[in-house]
């Protein structure tokens, strides 16, 4: 018989057992979409890691100290001399305050309070919506002044126009001059530029008795010059705390890397689980082809008693169970493109994407799944003597 023929028969098979045919795709179906459907979400979510550092810049500079005590203390004035090297633009150090009481009218909530200068806003990419940011002189007069995130100001005070107002920072009255606009990302030491209030770095140390600079964010002209920055922050903060154990020093480039690798890896494991319903639908497609094999035995016989050889039972049998595998993995290649594209309708802030790449191997393997478990079905059915064959009932 020729290939189509065997294909007409195997898929006339398909048609006449439907129930049978879709429990045995079952496994391969459930395979295949949840890999697709994996794969879509981790690169999505690789991708939307990838956009917010960038929305950063990519020659950002992250310096945490570590500690306490003046040996480990870095003086404001001295720290903001370094602008004047040519390898490094801007420095923002950053002082922070979990979980502050923020009181208003008779509404208090719980927010991060921020303690910086006025390179702040602009090195992290943000944009005022209303009112000013932090400035120099706000700074060198400790004037205590507020600048709130934009969930702040809605949770506080709405559509209506805050600047001006005086809002109670544990015990501590403070204007409000400015909104910034939502930003989205929580990027950067974990600091939400929306859910934060943002005051003067030298008022926030005094009012709410903060010690030292913890983290400070610093910005080389170009991408170029980020490594020759690392090495200046790095010899500069060894002098400083005599010791390479008292800070860390990571740049962006680093921190995206490190998060879309974790990523990645939590994607590939997922992909594991979802490979073993491929194998347990492998098992399944063998046990029924063994099944058919045992219903079919006496038409096995009369083939062979007419001029069929091994190979052409062998193959026969070998297409139904590739046909089968095959057809089980375009539904669940189907099914996985569906539940990849709706998946964002359910969950707005994780976007998917679909990689054909990803749909074409796992429609391979499913038909290689096909093809390795109908073998001992097919190769046992090959096998049979015509004589013995036809005595089966």
């Amino acid at each position: 018989m020729k290939l189509y023929e065997l294909l007409l028969m195997a898929m006339r098979t398909v048609v006449n057992n439907p129930m049978r045919t879709m429990l045995t795709m079952l496994g391969v179906i459930i395979g295949v979409s949840s890999v697709v459907t994996l794969v879509a979400i981790g690169q999505g979510t690789s991708a939307q890691i990838e956009k917010q550092y960038e929305s950063l810049g990519t020659n950002l500079l992250v310096v945490n100290t570590l500690g306490n005590g003046r040996a480990t203390q870095l003086d404001y004035k001295e720290l903001m001399e370094l602008e004047l090297l040519p390898e490094i633009e801007t420095i923002a150090p950053t002082m922070v305050k979990s979980g502050s009481n923020i009181k208003y009218d008779r509404r208090q909530e719980k927010y991060t309070v921020v303690g910086t200068n006025a390179n702040y806003l602009p090195l992290m990419k943000g944009e005022m919506n209303a009112g000013r940011f932090i400035s120099d002189p706000d700074m060198e007069f400790r004037n205590p002044v507020a600048v709130l995130g934009s969930t702040v100001a809605t949770d506080y005070f709405g559509s209506l126009d805050p600047i001006g107002e005086d809002i109670n920072i544990d015990g501590v009255v403070f204007t409000i001059i400015g909104v910034i606009k939502e930003k989205g990302s929580n990027l950067g030491g974990g600091i939400s530029l929306d859910n934060s209030v943002f005051v003067p770095l030298e008022t926030a140390r005094r009012a709410f008795k903060l010690g030292n600079i913890r983290t400070t964010y610093l910005e080389a002209p170009t991408k170029d010059q980020l490594s020759q920055a690392q090495a200046t922050m790095k010899q500069y903060l060894t002098y400083k705390f005599k010791s390479e154990s008292g800070f860390t020093i990571s740049n962006q480039d680093e921190l995206m890397k490190a998060r879309v690798e974790a990523s990645s890896s939590l994607t590939n494991q997922l992909i594991s689980v979802a490979c073993i319903s491929l194998l347990v639908g492998g098992i399944g497609i063998m046990n029924i082809m063994l099944v058919t094999v045992s219903e079919r035995t006496r038409e096995i016989g009369i083939r062979k008693s007419i001029g069929a050889k091994r190979r052409n039972i062998l193959m026969q049998f070998l297409i139904e169970a590739t046909v089968i595998s095959g057809l089980g993995g375009i539904i669940g290649l189907l099914l996985g493109c569906g539940l990849a594209l709706a998946w964002p309708y359910f969950n707005p802030k994780q976007p998917t994407v679909l990689s054909l790449e990803v749909g074409v191997y796992s429609f391979l393997f499913s038909v290689g799944v096909g093809m390795i478990f109908g073998l001992y079905p097919a190769n046992k059915a090959s096998k049979l003597r015509p004589i013995d064959a036809l005595r089966t009932d």
